[in-house]
């Protein structure tokens, strides 16, 4: 498929030409997602967050260092014996709880269940 001279790839778009798309590239991996959509509950330990999303330890903390440079997340650390790290949304994370709903409700009426199931 070839692109016509006026086409451009959307890897040439400049960044603000649409907001949705910068919004989910800082929101839109799944481990972000999953990471965010579990902090939605409340603070959690580092091992709560690794048990409950299922992520290894690096990828965790890596998806945990990327959600706190983009201001979502929050790291605390509480070094009384044992040392535990703690991680909650920030207020920026907490606002997309409306989004998250939105996005819940839309997937309730236009996404199959069995696409999900694996069932074709």
């Amino acid at each position: 498929m070839s692109l016509e001279p006026s086409e451009s790839r959307p890897d040439e778009a400049p960044i603000d030409a649409c907001p949705v798309v910068e919004s989910i590239e800082q929101i839109g991996s799944q481990w972000r997602l999953i990471v965010l959509h579990e902090l939605g509950d409340g603070e959690r330990r580092f091992n709560e967050l690794k048990r409950s999303t299922g992520a290894n330890a690096r990828t965790l903390s890596r998806v945990l260092d990327d959600l706190g440079e983009t201001g979502f997340v929050d790291r605390r650390l509480e070094e009384d014996a044992p040392v535990a790290t703690y991680y909650s949304l920030t207020e920026k994370g907490e606002s997309l709880a409306p989004v998250f709903d939105e996005i819940a409700c839309w997937a309730d009426e236009w996404l199959e269940t069995d696409e999900f199931a694996g069932d074709d």
